[in-house]
């Protein structure tokens, strides 16, 4: 995280020194500090649903390749279990950072739920929260304001927890720009396909569901946000070979991750969403052909047939660091699973 300014309630010592109780003042949300502006989006390709609810799932989130394990309170857990999830989820999002995984949380819509979400949720090893069905701005605001509170009172730093909106209706798709934009906190934006497809009265297919994620898209790159998701039901998990096509196709429209539902579908998003062998041969020996025609005073150059400027240099030397940054990624992963012995 970018941010240097930690709010430390006078009581708390878990991050840091203890701050005499007559020099801690409550931070009023509306007067706290804007968040720094982040240099770097995290690479986020898939992000796994774990139920809170199934410790069989919760076991076995860790085996898995996710980059992302995402503690699901909302849709996978029954109304009768869901105090008891909300309860269980630090435990939870604890474990999964031992294991070397980032943990998000999806959180329930109706407000009294969200706030009950949202105090069991907001802890050290919670990166974001995903909210459902997200109508406008104001709305975010809000959200972003009880967060603010939550942080200064368990000693994070301000703007420690991110958000992911969902668009899941009308007013949503409609405010879609604004929502993007709202408050620095944003992280990412994505299609609901099936809460959306309910809103609308609309088939769940290709055909309706491509113009909803193509305006969500767009409105996360304005904002400067990771644009999720892929054109189609992330709960058809079946057809391997469908849901691979759907994923190429999403990286080649611009998205960079998607969530998933099933563990067979975390090794087809990661390979889907990073450069492949023969992007990455191509674009190597154009950096090189570039280097020689700076040398040589060329504004563009030929490369295997095909005219290059500066924006295919640019899209080149993109999909290089990114690469790079998923090869220290994969090396940092088998570093902390080799720092744990052996089980018996």
């Amino acid at each position: 995280m970018m941010e240097a300014t930690r709010n430390t309630p006078a009581n708390s010592t878990q991050n840091g020194p203890l701050i005499p109780a007559h020099k801690a003042q409550p931070i009023p949300a509306h007067k706290a500090q804007p968040i720094s502006a982040h240099t770097a989006m995290p690479i986020w390709r898939s992000i796994l649903f774990v139920p809170a609810s199934s410790p069989r799932f919760i076991e076995s989130a860790t085996r898995q390749a996710a980059d992302v394990l995402q503690i699901d309170l909302e849709d996978s857990v029954s109304p009768s279990d869901k105090a008891s999830a909300r309860l269980s989820v630090p435990k939870i999002a604890q474990g999964f950072t031992q294991a070397g995984k980032e943990v998000i949380v999806r959180v329930n819509r109706p407000w009294r739920l969200l706030l009950r979400d949202l105090e069991a949720s907001v802890c050290g090893a919670v990166s974001a929260i995903s909210l459902p069905k997200v109508p406008d701005a104001g709305f975010i605001k809000s959200v972003a304001e009880v967060l603010t509170e939550l942080e200064f009172e368990r000693g994070l730093l301000h703007g420690h927890t991110r958000l992911i909106a969902m668009i899941e209706d009308p007013g949503g798709l409609h405010h879609i720009d604004a929502i993007a934009q709202s408050h620095t906190r944003m992280l990412g934006l994505i299609v609901g396909a099936e809460d959306l497809a309910v809103s609308m009265g609309m088939a769940v297919n290709e055909d309706s569901l491509y113009t909803p994620n193509i305006m969500a898209l767009m409105a996360a790159r304005r904002a400067g946000l990771m644009p999720l998701g892929f054109i189609g039901s992330v709960a058809d998990y079946k057809d391997q070979n469908a849901f691979r096509k759907r994923i190429e196709r999403a990286r080649a429209l611009g998205f960079e991750g998607a969530f998933c539902v099933h563990p067979s579908q975390v090794a087809i998003i990661n390979e889907g969403f990073a450069p492949q062998p023969d992007e990455v041969e191509h674009a190597t020996g154009l950096m090189l052909a570039f280097e020689e025609a700076q040398k040589q005073r060329k504004a563009a150059f030929a490369y295997k047939g095909r005219m290059v400027d500066l924006p295919v240099v640019e899209q080149a030397r993109r999909l290089l660091a990114k690469h790079e940054k998923l090869k220290q990624l994969e090396r940092s992963r088998a570093a902390h699973f080799s720092s744990f012995p052996d089980k018996p």
